[in-house]
């Protein structure tokens, strides 16, 4: 591995890993930093079928998550998995990253172009941020839904967005004895909300108490919460970058270059338009052609 690299790209979801191919497939440089002790992203925790791969019909979000680490080996692309970016720092004509691995062991790496591509991560209750958790509470998708055994319990699911209707319905056809979904507000697919049954449907403000493991004063076996996302790239502060309202990186789409010059942001940590592996993949790929054209052009755009 080198020294300096020509771009450090935090994040080996599909997104960087994607960026991290295509810079190595131009002849550059690059080094994969991921905090998961292996590379594949949020589809590490999807054991769904994806129809929506025009591609990889039928396959797993897990089976892509392993053809992702699988085509970053072969474009032989240095990968650090278990090392968690902490912060970032300006050095020279670069930028140098702090690490941290699983057993609080600090590390720093260097690199010309800095790519953020940490993704997002599930929105819990308010009151978890600071890592509690509730029995019998899953928060958003993902392999522990898929897992729990659901035969006679009493579910509800918090969200009315497309994850809160897919899993109402995904609880029902698994035996559970009842599912409610309880909504602010309903924005979920059409097709979605007409197929679930009004009287399991509650529309409005309502109160959750997670140790009560209950909703309105009524207690249910699980509660399943599916608040959306929120970005994760906490670690880039320092470099102020410009966020939108909800925190998520402000980018030029048409390079994904950030406010700030050196600092390209990608996929769904920059709220990409229908975020899934195939917008993120090609975010990747228009970060990788905008740092090869500054490389090539010899400086970094002042900003």
């Amino acid at each position: 591995m080198r020294d300096t690299s020509d771009a450090i790209i935090v994040g080996g979801g599909p997104a960087g890993a994607s960026c991290a191919i295509w810079l190595a497939r131009l002849g550059l440089a690059p080094l994969l930093v991921e905090a998961a002790s292996r590379l594949g992203g949020l589809e590490n925790d999807n054991p769904f079928r994806d129809e929506w791969i025009a591609v990889l019909p039928g396959v797993t979000g897990q089976q892509v998550a392993a053809n992702i680490a699988q085509s970053v080996a072969a474009a032989h692309v240095p990968a650090l998995t278990g090392h968690r970016a902490r912060q970032v720092a300006r050095a020279g004509k670069g930028f140098d990253v702090t690490l941290e691995t699983a057993n609080g062991a600090p590390s720093q790496v260097h690199g010309r172009f800095l790519v953020i591509a940490s993704g997002v991560r599930a929105r819990g209750l308010p009151g978890a941020d600071d890592g509690r958790r509730w029995p019998g509470v899953l928060v958003g998708p993902g392999v522990a839904v898929h897992e729990q055994d659901y035969r006679g319990l009493s579910v509800a699911v918090l969200g009315g967005g497309d994850n809160g209707f897919e899993n109402y319905a995904y609880v029902r056809g698994r035996g559970a004895r009842e599912v409610h979904v309880y909504s602010r507000t309903v924005r979920a697919r059409p097709q979605l909300v007409a197929a679930a049954a009004t009287r399991d449907l509650h529309v409005g403000d309502y109160v959750v108490d997670p140790r009560a493991r209950s909703v309105n004063g009524r207690r249910y076996d699980l509660i399943l919460v599916f608040y959306g996302w929120e970005p994760q790239a906490g670690f880039a502060d320092s470099l102020h970058l410009e966020r939108d309202a909800r925190g998520y990186i402000v980018t030029e789409p048409a390079t994904a270059r950030t406010s700030a010059a050196g600092v390209y942001a990608i996929g769904e940590v920059a709220n990409r338009m229908h975020p899934c592996v195939v917008t993120s993949m090609a975010d990747g790929v228009v970060a990788a052609k905008a740092i090869q054209a500054e490389l090539e052009r010899g400086t970094v755009a002042a900003r």
